[in-house]
């Protein structure tokens, strides 16, 4: 875990060692500055070049370092123009300047700023090297790209701005000389202390020769308390064993690039974990090392708190789906999957809102955690969805002991807003089978005996049985098949139409097909939980938009005009903000009229639509589309919430055109759904119509448009073409 910017830290290591060198070994003034410009182009975030300039007599600038030419001629171009950034920093004006964009510096440097531009300089950052009686010259850092520098690099460049106005400070005199080298150590103190990471210098003893005030900050300890500290003291008692500096010390750990991942104790005796990094250096003959403190105990404890989101449910503190792929994946023949589901959850969700379910879920989810389940893990999927992962199965008794178990603790009643709940599970349990599986085969036999259990009944355990671990394998390779289909257009639309009171088409309902090579032909039926299982779902619906309104814009006319195209969307898709704002663009680039197009979505998918799903829809329908609902009467909504809602039509769900011919009941209901869509100005559609007599008896209700066998059968592109040729009303097809 790197901490110091984007360059590797260990470089920032290298540097200082280097400059403790020099400094300490008074090397020669030109290779010091020659080894600075190389530093700043290696370890300041940005920088692609750099140079050292020094002012000479009449304020003329004279380069002295310089990492390309590039830098040389920006030098010159400044001196010669008396204006300029470097110029600027070099005689005074300023201590420092960083220019984000030279293209935005047109007024403050006029001449120079496009000559700069035609070098190649996106943006600069400057540094002034002085001491206290001289203005000595400038640092200039340069990048090719604009907004190059950041706060890291400001940091850095300070560090080598320092050491540079060291070097050419000692080299004013001969006569300098001897002072510079009698206080180089000094003005090494002082350039460490400009680090922004805890820095100290220890000798082949491991001991402290010297520390910088980011290391004193981080270890609690003053100067002369860590003047001549051991590295073992300086250390976590169980980490006492190796020293800092030491042989065994320096040998790498685990950490990346190198570093060494140690704990030290604080003063007042608390731990701080670092990254360690180390340089060589030396001083007549004497070996010392330069290492470097970074604290990542603040970003140790963020990535555990990140990991601990990332792995366990919010609400419930449990392990979530991402929490337990490691024990599924290690599951082994002894191991058990038992999957539980709560019975009727919705029904507390829509009664008493999402908040009182949220509370029901947190009930659960402590008594399966208190419950005494041996070898059992706990974790939660999904909504109401509870996972266990037994690896002791023999200790619980056995799988069918332990499903039984598991379902009796789920049986129990729930305080809840003033109200008492009473609430069970279905439970599927499995194990893995003789042949080879994964934990993901085995999560999906479990998922399969949920769901048998389901239609038992609440509250019923099922065990995953051989048929029913075929039929998942099955399903798996059906779900593989639908993918290749989706991807090389092997599906097909059949479209059904929507006839007025005269039997002339006024639109069509497009139902995807497949013509499997082994199953043969396949209706949405089979289809759609297919994709829903497999992820597949959105990807169905925007292949069904994208094919239909392809195809209906070859579509000819029928009077009174293009008939409209009726589209079905999954509640997923429905409610996804992001798909709906695709879809316009999908419309675009189809020509087709946005009011041939009515999106059909279920009641369920419009109990609490986002302000962002809302915001969507209306964009849509402000463009033409008409959003119609489907199956109306089979969910949780009324009419009176629909009024709110941006719908313009709602069709009549089959079960209640099937018994107008004889139950009144049936009649009366479709008679008050017309009469309160027709109130609140919705268009009322009846489909499943069959017979002679239930058009009539529709007609007479009041029923805007209709749609069943009655008048055609779903119908391939080619041949509704050659339906829509015709322009005539559909004739009657009395079903026998």
């Amino acid at each position: 875990m790197s901490m110091a910017g984007s360059r590797q830290p260990e470089e920032l290591a290298q540097a200082l060692a280097d400059m403790a060198r020099d400094l300490l070994e008074q090397d020669s003034v030109q290779r010091t500055l020659d080894r600075i410009v190389q530093h700043a182009v290696g370890i300041v975030d940005g920088c692609d070049d750099a140079g050292v300039l020094v002012l000479r007599a009449g304020q003329q600038v004279q380069t002295l370092a310089a990492s390309s030419d590039r830098v040389r001629k920006s030098d010159h171009i400044q001196g010669e123009l008396g204006e300029g950034p470097c110029f600027d920093v070099a005689v005074g004006k300023e201590q420092i300047y960083r220019i984000p964009d030279l293209t935005e510096s047109q007024d403050r440097w006029p001449r120079y700023g496009p000559r700069a531009r035609e070098l190649g300089v996106g943006s600069m950052m400057g540094f002034l090297l002085f001491t206290e009686q001289d203005n000595l010259g400038a640092l200039n850092l340069y990048s090719s790209q604009p907004n190059a520098f950041n706060e890291h690099s400001e940091q850095v460049g300070w560090i080598l701005g320092a050491h540079a106005a060291v070097a050419l400070s000692s080299a004013r005199s001969s006569a300098q000389l001897h002072e510079a080298i009698e206080t180089g150590q000094q003005r090494f103190s002082d350039l460490l202390n400009l680090a922004p990471v805890g820095v100290g210098l220890f000798d082949e003893h491991d001991r402290i020769r010297e520390a910088n005030e980011a290391l004193r900050r981080l270890t609690g300890y003053s100067r002369s308390q860590l003047s001549g500290m051991s590295g073992t003291e300086l250390l976590h008692p169980r980490e006492r064993s190796e020293g800092i500096s030491t042989e065994t010390g320096r040998e790498h750990g685990t950490g990346p690039s190198g570093a060494r991942q140690r704990t030290l104790m604080r003063s007042d005796g608390r731990p701080v974990i670092c990254e360690v990094r180390y340089a060589p250096s030396s001083q007549e003959g004497s070996q010392f090392w330069l290492v470097i403190f970074q604290d990542i105990t603040t970003y140790l404890h963020q990535a555990e708190l990140l990991q601990q989101q990332a792995t366990h449910d919010a609400l419930t503190g449990l392990a979530n789906r991402r929490g337990i792929e490691e024990s599924l994946q290690q599951a082994t023949g002894d191991t058990a999957v038992l999957l539980c589901d709560i019975d009727n959850f919705k029904r507390v969700n829509d009664s008493l809102g999402h908040a009182a379910g949220d509370e029901l879920i947190a009930q659960v989810a402590q008594r399966l955690r208190h419950a005494e389940l041996p070898g059992c893990t706990v974790a939660r999927l999904s909504g109401d969805e509870f996972l266990i992962i037994c690896t002791e199965l023999e200790q619980a008794g056995g799988l069918q002991a332990l499903a039984g178990r598991v379902a009796g603790i789920l049986r129990m009643t729930v305080p809840l807003r003033g109200h008492f709940i009473r609430i069970s599970a279905s439970v599927g349990a499995a194990m893995l089978p003789a042949e080879p599986a994964s934990g993901e085969d085995l999560l999906r036999y479990a998922d399969a005996a949920m769901f048998a259990a389901k239609r038992q009944g609440p509250g019923q355990v099922q065990l995953a049985e051989e048929a029913m671990l075929t039929h998942v394998s099955e399903q798996v390779q059906l779900e593989g098949h639908l993918a290749q289909a989706l991807h090389t257009d092997a599906l097909e639309l059949y479209y059904q139409p929507v006839v007025d009171g005269n039997r002339s088409p006024i639109a069509v309902e497009a139902l995807v097909r497949w013509q499997h090579p082994e199953r043969g032909m396949l209706s949405p039926a089979v289809i759609l939980p297919t994709a829903e299982q497999a992820g597949l779902i959105q990807d169905l619906d925007q292949w069904i938009l994208r094919t239909a309104l392809a195809q209906a814009a070859d579509w000819p006319e029928t009077p009174p005009g293009p008939v409209q195209v009726w589209v079905n969307l999954n509640n997923r898709t429905a409610g996804d903000a992001d798909f709906l704002t695709t879809l316009g663009n999908t419309l675009t680039r189809s020509g087709v009229e946005p009011h041939r197009l009515v999106l059909e979505i279920t009641e369920t998918s419009l109990l609490e639509p986002s302000d962002a799903t809302r915001q969507a829809m209306q964009t849509l329908i402000d463009q033409g589309v008409t959003f119609a609902v489907d199956d109306f009467g089979t969910g949780y909504s009324s009419l009176a919430r629909l009024k709110d809602l941006p719908v313009g039509s709602i069709k009549l769900d089959r079960q209640f055109i099937a018994g107008i011919e004889n139950d009144e009941f049936d009649r009366a209901i479709v008679r008050s759904a017309v009469d309160m869509a027709h109130a609140i100005r919705r268009r009322c559609v009846a489909e499943g119509v069959e017979t002679t007599v239930q058009f009539h008896l529709l007609i007479a209700l009041g029923i805007d448009a209709y749609q069943g066998f009655l008048f055609s059968h779903p119908l391939p592109n080619g041949d509704l073409h050659a339906l829509l040729n015709k322009q005539t009303p559909l004739p009657q097809q009395q079903q026998q």
